[in-house]
């Protein structure tokens, strides 16, 4: 199992090193100083799937997530209701710019998890992995629904 993790690992840190041909629908990258990480998402969208969000499922691939779009910047709460696997909820604002990382979300855990006011995009990744590899808050979020006019790291760069 350690084996199976640490290659998942290994190829979501391989696929950072190709981040510049990103912004393609499912695809999410995030760059700091000092790394950058590229994820395959599902996108939640709509009330419906921002509701079930990531319940029942009983394992995640590495270099997957899923990311939480609102129509408008909102004060986001997040809980592990139905939830089987700690994840990592990174909060971005409208521009991308992570504000608040949030690890090891214990599954089944009904505390709300606060991602602050502005929040516009919450991509969710198996929990510890920001940890591990360097995300925190500051770090830049590329993705395809990011509106170009007000993404501090667009699509076209």
């Amino acid at each position: 199992m350690r084996t199976l993790f640490i290659a998942g690992l290994m190829l979501a840190l391989f696929a950072a090193g190709s981040v510049h041909a990103a912004c393609t629908p499912g695809s999410l990258d995030l760059r700091w100083p000092g790394g950058q990480a590229h994820f395959t998402v599902e996108v939640a969208a709509d009330q419906a799937a921002r509701e079930k969000g990531l319940m029942f499922r009983d394992h995640m691939p590495s270099s997957a997530g899923m990311v939480f779009v609102y129509q408008a910047p909102n004060h986001a709460r997040f809980w592990m209701k139905n939830t089987l696997i700690p994840l990592d909820m990174i909060f971005a604002d409208e521009t991308g710019l992570v504000t608040v990382v949030h690890s090891d979300a214990v599954p089944q855990d009904l505390t709300p998890i606060d991602g602050g006011e502005g929040v516009m995009y919450v991509l969710e990744i198996n929990g510890g992995l920001a940890k591990r590899i360097g995300i925190a808050a500051g770090a830049e979020m590329r993705f395809d629904l990011i509106d170009p006019s007000k993404a501090l790291w667009s699509c076209a760069d």
